[in-house]
């Protein structure tokens, strides 16, 4: 991927203290490795995104963010990537995680009537957390799998192809004449 195209959509470390919910973090927001938009730290931060956002938690953003911090990926990436769980895409998200950790467990699928409420939702916790728990954790494994390895791909792709189109630009050795 693009650093120039990543930096232009990202913000930097300074707007983050300042507006961000994530001060409380403090100095541990002074990593320079937090924002590096390099193959490992994208590739990372998504895996972290993607495995955070598909656990059934309250505050994932600043879970995810102290993941991050913890295992010195991208931050801004990570915390971005939470937003794929969201109202919408929330309740079948749950659904699935609940529905593949009680196979999993072996358990039977809860057969009340779903009410899309909050509070149906608090009353059934108590029968549906751990088959919920499981299958979360299992999607959230698999979803940051997927989307490390396809960042590490996509990252690869882009300076491939960009080292073709120099070379085509440049043809001797695809140095640029000034390099």
């Amino acid at each position: 991927m693009p650093r120039r195209w990543l930096r232009r959509y990202l913000p930097d470390l300074q707007s983050i203290r300042e507006r961000g919910r994530i001060g409380f973090f403090g100095h541990l927001l002074e990593d320079p490795f937090l924002l590096h938009l390099n193959r490992r730290s994208v590739a990372g931060g998504v895996a972290v995104g993607l495995f955070v956002c598909m656990l059934p938690i309250p505050m994932q953003m600043v879970v995810a963010a102290g993941v991050a911090i913890l295992v010195r990926v991208n931050l801004l990436i990570s915390v971005a990537l939470v937003w794929v769980s969201n109202p919408f895409t929330m309740p079948p998200m749950l659904y699935a995680s609940y529905k593949l950790g009680a196979k999993i467990m072996g358990a039977n699928i809860q057969r009340k009537p779903f009410e899309l409420r909050v509070e149906w939702f608090w009353d059934n916790l108590a029968q549906i957390w751990q088959p919920l728990l499981l299958g979360s954790v299992i999607i959230g494994l698999l979803a940051a799998a997927v989307g490390y390895l396809l960042a590490h791909l996509a990252w690869r792709f882009y300076v491939y192809r960009h080292l073709q189109l120099r070379s085509k630009r440049y043809p001797h050795n695809g140095r640029h004449p000034k390099d």
